[in-house]
């Protein structure tokens, strides 16, 4: 058995010295945007990877996070808010609403509109979720001075405002 194990390791670890060795030819990484989108990929799979216990929640914490920080918006609002289509949130609205973190209901300021907010299951798992948001942050900067972590926010902050105007 710990013969078959260790047979396994070794194509596991040869089949990763492929993989890397594939990587170092990649075409588009002098592509900013590809950069980025697999910054992205890495950072969500890891995240999502850690925290299955929540669901799709860490999916969405963006969405969750700024209904929390802003309760009762509109659907429509939101939409805007988290660069999704209307019918798109719609439909992760009505997942997250069965998952119990969300509740749909008329605007106390304008009936005609619903605003959208969290309950209380859905205030603790974003609380949650903050917190390894922060731990995943951390991990991902360990290796980056207190300065450059202040230049990459800055330049990512200045590139989403370019993508939005």
């Amino acid at each position: 058995m710990e013969d078959a194990e260790h047979v396994k390791e070794i194509r596991v670890r040869h089949r990763q010295q492929e993989l890397d060795t594939e990587l170092q030819g990649d075409p588009l990484g002098d592509f900013i945007g590809y950069q980025l989108r697999m910054a992205q990929i890495l950072a969500f799979r890891a995240f999502e990877g850690r925290l299955t216990k929540y669901g799709r929640a860490p999916r969405y914490l963006g969405l969750l996070a700024t209904i929390r920080a802003e309760p009762g918006l509109s659907q429509n609002t939101l939409a805007q808010a988290v660069a999704l289509g209307r019918s798109s949130l719609v439909n992760i609205l009505d997942q997250l609403e069965g998952d119990g973190l969300l509740v749909r209901k008329a605007a106390p300021n304008d009936r005609r509109r619903n605003g959208v907010w969290l309950t209380e299951k859905g205030q603790d798992i974003v609380t949650a979720l903050l917190r390894e948001a922060k731990a995943e942050d951390d991990r991902m900067t360990k290796h980056l001075s207190e300065e450059q972590i202040s230049q990459l926010y800055a330049y990512l902050t200045q590139i989403i405002k370019n993508l939005k105007d």
